[in-house]
Formats: C-alpha cells, sequence, structure tokens
C-alpha cells in the first residue's frame, strides 16, 4: 500500500522535470513540526503538468499517469483523496485558470483515474455524486 511518505518516490521517477520543484518544496518546509504539506506539493505538481502540457513537452505523460493510477488503486485512504482532490482537480482548475481545456489531459487518464476525473466534473456541474 502506498503511503503519503512514500507517494512521491515513484512520481519523480515518472517526472524527472519536476525534481528541481519537489526539492524547492523540501527546502521550504525542512523546518515544519507539522509534517509536509503534500497537498501543497501535488499543487505544485499540478501546475508543473500544466506547463509541461502547454510546453507541448508530453513525453514523461504516460509514466506519470500510470503513478496516478497506482495512488488510486494502491494508495492508502490519504493518498486516494490526494490523487483526486489534490492533483486531478488541480490540474483542472490551473488548466481553467490559465485558458487550457483541461480535457486534453483525459487522454492519459487510466481507468479509475479517468472514473474519479469524472465526479469532480460531475461534482462541479451540480449533479448527485452517488456513495
Amino acid at each position: 500500500m502506498i503511503s503519503k511518505n512514500d507517494m512521491f518516490d515513484p512520481m519523480l521517477a515518472a517526472c524527472p522535470t519536476f525534481v528541481p520543484a519537489w526539492r524547492a518544496f523540501l527546502n521550504h518546509w525542512e523546518d515544519s513540526k507539522e509534517g509536509l504539506p503534500y497537498y501543497l506539493a501535488l499543487q505544485d505538481l499540478a501546475h508543473h503538468l500544466v506547463e509541461q502540457l502547454h510546453a507541448g513537452e508530453t513525453k514523461h505523460f504516460e509514466v506519470v499517469f500510470d503513478v496516478v493510477e497506482r495512488w488510486h488503486c494502491e494508495g492508502d485512504q490519504y493518498v486516494k483523496e490526494a490523487a483526486t482532490i489534490g492533483l486531478l482537480e488541480g490540474i483542472q482548475n490551473v488548466s481553467l485558470n490559465r485558458g487550457i481545456d483541461p480535457r486534453r489531459f483525459e487522454f492519459w487518464l487510466k481507468s479509475e483515474s479517468k472514473r474519479w476525473w469524472e465526479t469532480l466534473n460531475r461534482f462541479w456541474n451540480g449533479e448527485d455524486i452517488p456513495n
């Protein structure tokens, strides 16, 4: 089972272009007594992925979204929720704020990630969400 303390290891291997941002994140929060705020790192990752898409640098996206799928399927409850609320919703919001159609990311989503992506869309459209 993937826990929050090890969830970024496979992502850093899948997305080496994110490593400098990850290091900056770790440096910024190194004195935190509360532990690392992983949701902020996921927001940084969302920004990074949107920037990569905008620049046409998507060569790592297949393996990046394989990791996101693993988070959804193999993660503990925190990791599963973080994958949806922290990353997928972050990608949607950052994309829209940058004038980029978030649906462009759907090409790389695997089945469980796609299901949660669509659940977010239904939620924001005011539709009933099944439990």
